[in-house]
């Protein structure tokens, strides 16, 4: 393999690594990763250009505007929605069905962000519930830990079952030509047992807070800020579940259908402003997305993806159980530590190559998916909704002046290290024994 290395495919290699590096240290140097995913981008249209392998029209079509589209649609859509107040609306009245039990509130609020975490992306889910679990804590007088902590490692699990529930996932699809109905039906089973898998590990994880009193049940009703546009909203949502579901026949993509429900939602709502709700979208998540596909691209057309990929060739078609379970604990490993989209788009190319040339690689696609969301639960930084419950908790125990409070690195080790351990354990199993069923070609 190191003899077949060009100078092209070595450069291409190392300002990969380079962006890779600083992407994932994000966190040390304070530098946005979007920025380094810009500058890579472009280091790699100049050196395309220069050795004739990569040219800006190439860049272009190297984009996923799919994904580009319905990530940007749906942070409009999700905007409009939260500024109802129904999402708040929901959540203290699961409080109420709680009935002063904090195990039956942690199954219900888990459900919940679940069930939401399906169409909406996790960070969005913890954004709308996190601060909810804080505020409904309080007035129980409990320990707002084992709820937030659910928030995230649910969120990132429920994300995995759909086409739309995680950027990965997105990515997945596209690339593969993975419907929203085969993506469901083959990653829905894996989730509902992991869903079971994490509630059941939380509850002797965290035994002794939630057999702890409770001073007074939630009994506090808050008014919603547009009842009739919420209602009017989970209407536009079903149609749109009902869309995704038979958007193959339509012979659409899933962005044109986030795109079609937007429009009729606005033009339902006809109070609601244009400028506000597309002020909400996260701009520099997209420019990530677009840097990203421009990276990646560049790199497979100096050919070094496709050298992976030849590599890994005889190990996924004399050992495909083998490679499928190697991947998924890679994968879950990696996205624990770092952030799994890069992950994800530095391995789709490779299995594109492999699919293109004939071989199998379904299960693959599925192992990915599984490890990449599910891995995201290992670590306080493993994903941005991670990051987020940890941040409100800091800001929490700041304010009330109890350290206590905050979801420290160590707490994460302890409590969420091993949930994610049982998901990936529970996943092993599915794709040992669910083998036939997931190796059906796409």
């Amino acid at each position: 393999m190191l003899e077949e290395l060009t100078s092209p495919m070595i450069y291409a290699g190392a300002i990969l690594c380079i962006t890779f590096i600083g992407i994932f240290t994000e966190h040390f140097h304070g530098v946005e990763r979007a920025k380094f995913a810009m500058a890579g981008a472009g280091a790699i249209i100049l050196l395309g250009q220069y050795y004739g392998f990569y040219t800006p029209e190439l860049a272009l079509e190297a984009i996923d505007w799919n994904v580009v589209f319905l990530l940007a649609i749906m942070m409009i859509i999700v905007s409009i929605m939260i500024s109802t107040g129904g999402f708040e609306h929901l959540a203290q009245m699961l409080a109420r069905l709680s009935g002063g039990s904090q195990f039956r509130l942690l199954v219900l609020l888990g459900t919940a962000v679940t069930v939401i975490s399906l169409l909406l992306d996790n960070v969005t889910t913890v954004i709308i519930f996190g601060p909810l679990i804080i505020l409904i804590c309080r007035s129980m007088g409990v320990s707002p830990i084992p709820y937030l902590l659910a928030a995230a490692l649910l969120s990132d699990t429920g994300g995995v079952a759909t086409l739309v529930g995680d950027p990965p996932n997105l990515m997945i699809g596209s690339a593969a030509g993975i419907d929203f109905n085969t993506f469901f039906i083959h990653m829905g089973p894996p989730v509902l047992i992991a869903w079971l898998g994490i509630l059941i590990a939380l509850k002797f994880l965290f035994k002794k807070n939630l057999e702890a009193r409770v001073e007074h049940t939630f009994d506090h009703v808050v008014a919603y800020k547009n009842r009739r546009l919420w209602q009017k909203a989970l209407v536009i949502m079903g149609i749109m579940v009902v869309l995704f579901v038979y958007h193959h026949q339509l012979g659409w993509e899933p962005w044109m259908v986030a795109a079609l429900c937007l429009t009729m939602l606005v033009f339902m709502s006809r109070k609601v402003e244009l400028e506000h709700v597309t002020a909400q979208v996260e701009t520099p998540l997209l420019m990530f997305f677009i840097s990203l596909f421009i990276l990646i691209g560049g790199v497979e057309h100096s050919g070094l993806l496709e050298l992976v990929g030849e590599a890994f060739r005889p190990v996924i078609v004399e050992h495909p159980l083998a490679a499928a379970l190697l991947l998924l604990w890679v994968a879950a490993i990696l996205s624990a530590l770092i952030d799994n989209i890069p992950f994800t788009a530095a391995m789709i190319p490779v299995l594109v190559g492999l699919q293109h040339d004939g071989v199998n690689v379904s299960v693959m696609w599925w192992a990915l998916a599984m490890g990449v969301g599910m891995g995201g639960n290992g670590s306080h930084i493993g994903s941005t909704a991670n990051v987020y419950i940890v941040t409100i908790s800091e800001r929490l125990a700041r304010e009330t002046g109890n350290p206590e409070l905050a979801i420290t690195p160590g707490i994460w080790f302890k409590k969420g290290t091993p949930a994610m351990l049982v998901t990936l354990v529970l996943c092993s199993l599915f794709i040992w024994l669910g083998y036939d069923f997931l190796y059906v070609e796409l």
